[in-house]
């Protein structure tokens, strides 16, 4: 079992950043899991921001390419996204996600995911 706990969300204005952090508990934390940040909008789905692999292959949504980054630091427990030039459509409830399969092409789907947070609001305003 992996207990994970997001924090750093917040209100930013557009062009701002933001930095989430997930904080890994239970299961011993190490790069035998897949993690990844998924958001959900309002009448959206959930979908997958970014992720890293067992082998720390990163993979991004094209929609936050160049503008987030994922960072993984195994001796801490934590999962950390780098929110950089912030849209008013990155606004939504972004969730930590672990994963005890090594993915990459399905790095963004969120049935290969076992364990989840309970999400951290970003609110991005003009």
């Amino acid at each position: 079992q992996v207990n994970l706990v997001e924090s750093g969300g917040g209100s930013v204005q557009a062009g701002g950043s933001l930095r989430l952090s997930c904080a890994a508990s239970g299961s011993p934390y190490s790069t035998s899991y897949s993690m990844a940040w998924f958001r959900q909008a309002p009448g959206k789905e959930r979908e997958g921001v970014a992720a890293v692999n067992t082998f720390g292959t990163t993979i991004y949504a094209d929609s936050v390419k160049g503008r987030f980054t994922i960072f993984r630091d195994v001796a801490k427990n934590t999962l950390d996204l780098q929110m950089d030039t912030l849209k008013l459509e990155d606004s939504a409830m972004y969730y930590c996600a672990a994963s005890r399969t090594n993915l990459y092409a399905t790095a963004m789907d969120r049935d290969q995911y076992n364990y989840w947070g309970q999400g951290t609001q970003v609110t991005v305003s003009s």
